[in-house]
């Protein structure tokens, strides 16, 4: 018992996310959504907001096949990015680490689309209810990848974690709007 208050507060702290520390990086960047990250109030809002918004920028000049190119290389490119991100932060799952959030939502968009703006606003916020309440698989998924207390910096596990629980948050999202349309 002693011993694991000794190692608590001897342990350094996480460090903060900021503009430095964004642009110290190519991996931070990416990882914090190119500064969608840094918002002090809900940041994985803030960064699946940019989401929507960059996937309207670019779903005008992207068709299906290189959307799911882009989500492949997203994914791996995120899964590094991610990693090397949350070690540099000495933190499992950051709060500013927003590209689960981004390649998330881009994929839920990609899948939707043709919506009109209802269905893409029910999309968002289906989304950030499965990201941030969740429920049932997403905590499941969320769990399998945390650091353990014991367990030795943050590797690739985690990295790969970051993203997973937003992946089954999106497949969650996806799954109610097929129900949903299937019942209508």
């Amino acid at each position: 018992m002693n011993g694991e208050r000794l190692e608590a507060s001897t342990a350094k702290p996480p460090r903060r996310a900021t503009a430095a520390f964004l642009w110290a990086h190519p991996a931070h960047a990416i990882a914090l959504g190119f500064g969608a990250g840094l918002s002090p109030v809900a940041p994985g809002t803030v960064g699946t907001l940019w989401a929507w918004v960059s996937f309207v920028v670019l779903d005008r000049w992207l068709d299906a096949g290189q959307w799911a190119v882009l989500l492949l290389c997203g994914a791996a490119l995120g899964w590094w990015a991610c990693t090397v991100t949350a070690r540099h932060l000495d933190m499992a799952d950051p709060g500013a680490i927003v590209w689960d959030e981004v390649l998330a939502f881009w994929t839920v968009l990609w899948l939707v689309m043709p919506a009109g703006l209802l269905g893409q606003l029910v999309a968002f916020g289906l989304f950030r209810y499965f990201d941030a309440a969740k429920p049932g698989p997403v905590a499941w998924a969320d769990a399998r990848f945390k650091r353990r207390r014991s367990a030795p910096g943050i590797g690739w596990a985690q990295g790969f974690g970051i993203l997973f629980d937003d992946g089954v948050a999106a497949l969650c999202t996806l799954l109610v709007i097929a129900l949903w349309r299937f019942l209508v």
